[in-house]
């Protein structure tokens, strides 16, 4: 095969589905032209990716779901997209695609593409250490080599033979530092010693339909309990900061001292007190710019009833993951009360001793996932990118 320096483009396939898929899959492509100019990205991406440089041939909201019947509702339509990306990847020969997280779409595709010779990176490993472990072989089926978050999923992919790299977190390499709140706090105008509270209902449509009032609700009840207390609501996008403007009107919460952010969630978490938080990328999120939190969560009961079964540990945010014991409460499904998420807050404001504990922790978690994940991704890209022909 010719030296794509000198005979144009390596284009490559990639897909995310989510905002932190998104901020994820932007990173990779900097650093990736960074390493190799040459380097054209095309497929499903986020306004980030866009920035980066992605071209879109659909975007990031086509798989902004949650929930297995969440899923089903939207089955036809995602299927369509899938099988479109597949015959434009492969008309396109492209050498190489990168499944950006969504497992559920991006692992069957990449195994599709596998067959046709397709070189295949899934980057973030599916959750293999907390349900479905069986995956792991179904995995390296799809995949030529994953790209592993967190240190203790590359020995799982090491045992069943499937080339893992490990290339730490990159919310880790701005981890917040003892002077963030400060800083985060004057930035948003906030007094030092000011309650404040950031609420993330999720990033997704659907997320926000799910939890939008009951975040807002939360708010009026913690601001019945301290009326100095502030708010910071940080939203992925316009349409979802549209949405939730509206359920505050609504619910006539519109006085409620809130203040909406595009985006800027890590600078929401580093000026809080605590956060109430979705379950997710968004709690790693918090406890990188240590904020004490607690966790939430609801889905439709037939969603809820299917994770109880299949799930290998007893938590299901992050934080609590890389601990390995419950250190973040989490309220889930029917415990995800207004009632018992503004008392859970408040509990968690009024002892400072537990909050400081929580912030030496997450300081340390920091540590643990900092990696230089930029070009430790790009290296393993130029690998596999060799192993089809390139030199890079």
């Amino acid at each position: 095969m010719e030296d794509p320096a000198r005979s144009g483009n390596i284009t490559i396939g990639i897909a995310a589905g989510e905002a932190s898929g998104d901020a994820l899959a932007a990173m990779l492509i900097d650093a990736v032209r960074a390493r190799i100019p040459n380097a054209r990205f095309v497929g499903i991406a986020g306004p980030k990716m866009l920035t980066a440089g992605c071209e879109a041939w659909h975007p990031l909201e086509v798989l902004s779901v949650a929930g297995f019947t969440e899923v089903i509702a939207r089955l036809p339509d995602i299927l369509a997209i899938r099988r479109a990306l597949a015959r434009r990847l492969l008309a396109d020969r492209v050498p190489m695609f990168i499944g950006v997280d969504a497992p559920d779409f991006n692992l069957a595709l990449e195994r599709k593409l596998k067959r046709r010779g397709v070189r295949t990176i899934h980057f973030v490993s599916p959750s293999v250490w907390a349900w479905r472990r069986g995956r792991v072989a179904t995995i390296g089926r799809a995949v030529d080599r994953i790209l592993a978050l967190f240190p203790f999923e590359p020995p799982l992919y090491e045992k069943a033979g499937v080339p893992v790299t490990f290339v730490g977190h990159p919310l880790a390499q701005e981890a917040a530092t003892l002077a963030s709140k400060r800083e985060a706090r004057e930035q948003l105008k906030l007094g030092i010693a000011q309650p404040v509270f950031a609420l993330l209902p999720g990033s997704r449509m659907a997320e926000l339909d799910l939890h939008g009032d009951l975040v807002l609700q939360v708010a009026a009840t913690l601001h019945a309990a301290r009326p100095e207390a502030r708010f910071l609501v940080p939203l992925a996008t316009r349409a979802t900061r549209d949405r939730f403007d509206a359920a505050r009107y609504r619910l006539g919460l519109d006085k409620l001292p809130l203040t909406l952010l595009y985006g800027h969630a890590t600078d929401a978490l580093r000026a809080a007190d605590v956060g109430v938080v979705a379950s997710g990328t968004a709690t790693l999120e918090a406890a990188l710019a240590r904020c004490p939190h607690v966790i939430f969560y609801r889905v439709s009961a037939v969603t809820a009833r299917m994770v109880r079964l299949r799930l290998l540990v007893p938590w299901v945010g992050l934080p609590n993951v890389l601990a390995g014991k419950f250190v973040v409460p989490e309220l889930l499904q029917e415990a995800a009360t207004v009632e018992n998420l503004a008392q859970a807050a408040l509990n968690l404001y009024d002892d400072t001793v537990t909050r400081r504990r929580l912030e030496a922790l997450f300081a340390e978690f920091g540590r643990t996932l900092r990696a230089d994940t930029g070009p430790l991704a790009a290296e393993a890209v130029a690998l596999e990118l060799h192993a089809a022909g390139f030199e890079c």
